[in-house]
């Protein structure tokens, strides 16, 4: 069985607020995989102006940016 990731981050390469947002995020050690919103059209609509934003699969909330730590850990329970 594959190993789903708790949480996916959604980003676009060479944007800087998405690089801070995986700076606060790595450090916690949560499960996740970054999702590049240009992969996918719906999601460059979804998410375009919205970005970085971190989805929490198990129920489908988001946590957008700007975040800090503590909403980071409030949000992942880490």
């Amino acid at each position: 069985m594959p190993n789903i990731a708790s949480y996916i981050l959604f980003h676009t390469d060479v944007c800087h607020l998405c690089e801070q947002a995986q700076a606060l995020i790595d450090p916690l050690g949560i499960n996740y995989i970054k999702q590049d919103i240009c992969d996918v059209d719906e999601l460059a609509e979804r998410y375009g102006t919205r970005i970085p934003v971190l989805l929490r699969q198990s129920d489908q909330s988001e946590l957008g940016w700007p975040f800090d730590i503590q909403q980071l850990q409030q949000f992942t329970g880490a």
